[in-house]
């Protein structure tokens, strides 16, 4: 793909290894070397994988929003609002931190188990709301079956799972073609689970300049800033598997402090 207007690339770029203090390993998505900024409204995004021998003890949060998201296994929640709750594959768990909370994730079942986690700023007069916590099960998040593609939504029309931020997070399996149509104004990424296909982007997701695409797979993300719409494409016979995540920008610098987003 070409840079766009403002001559930042618009190319997917890999995401980035991280390994935290406990001993889990992510594929950070951003903030990373290749990718230093947040992107308003979404403060980080990576993919987590928990060994059984591995997890985050009881740890604090405070000032945004978590989705996790499971992929494979599971894994078990407690908090200090007194929650304990295990999510299995296609489950979700969204916790409010706001004024501050704790809690702690371990792969359930003595098992290994990987998913998607997800903070989302909270806007500056709500950064100290009342924690919360909801989760949902994979027969009570939506999903609609498309030509060319199957799409679940976690966050948005349909879904249990609220946040304080207007946002969309869907879980897309293209078998074909599927083109992400994000509101004006809004920001968002996509995010490589599992396959291998091209993107195409702007007009050329209208049908112009149809030759304008780029390799997109496990593993890689491709930011969206500007709400311009990106038509996804899958080359192999298991289909691509991503996720497609936007929201509205708050519009406010997002300070990032270790557990904290102030």
């Amino acid at each position: 793909m070409t840079p766009d207007e403002s001559g930042a690339s618009v190319e997917p770029l890999s995401g980035e290894t991280v390994r935290h203090g406990t001993g889990v390993n992510s594929d950070r998505a951003f903030p990373t070397n290749g990718h230093p900024d947040n992107l308003d409204p979404f403060v980080l995004f990576e993919r987590f994988y928990i060994d059984p021998d591995k997890g985050f003890p009881m740890h604090p949060h405070k000032g945004f929003e978590i989705v996790s998201y499971m992929i494979e296994g599971g894994m078990d929640h407690a908090d200090s609002l007194g929650v304990e709750h295990t999510a299995r594959e296609n489950e979700a768990m969204r916790i409010t931190t706001g004024s501050g909370i704790r809690h702690s994730e371990f792969p359930a079942d003595d098992e290994a188990c990987n998913g998607l986690q997800l903070w989302v700023n909270l806007p500056r007069e709500e950064k100290e709301a009342d924690p919360d916590y909801v989760d949902a099960s994979a027969e009570e998040l939506p999903t609609t079956e498309l030509d060319g593609a199957t799409v679940t939504t976690v966050v948005g029309e349909g879904s249990p799972i609220e946040l304080h931020t207007p946002m969309e997070y869907l879980d897309v399996h293209v078998s074909d073609t599927w083109t992400w149509e994000i509101p004006d104004e809004w920001s968002g990424f996509l995010y490589g689970v599992e396959g291998s296909g091209t993107v195409r982007e702007g007009d050329a997701a209208a049908g112009a300049g149809a030759d304008i695409r780029c390799e997109f797979g496990a593993g890689d993300v491709l930011p969206n800033a500007d709400a311009r719409d990106v038509t996804v494409e899958s080359d192999e016979e298991d289909g691509l598997r991503f996720v497609a995540v936007s929201g509205r920008p708050h519009g406010e610098p997002i300070r990032q402090q270790g557990p904290f987003v102030l």
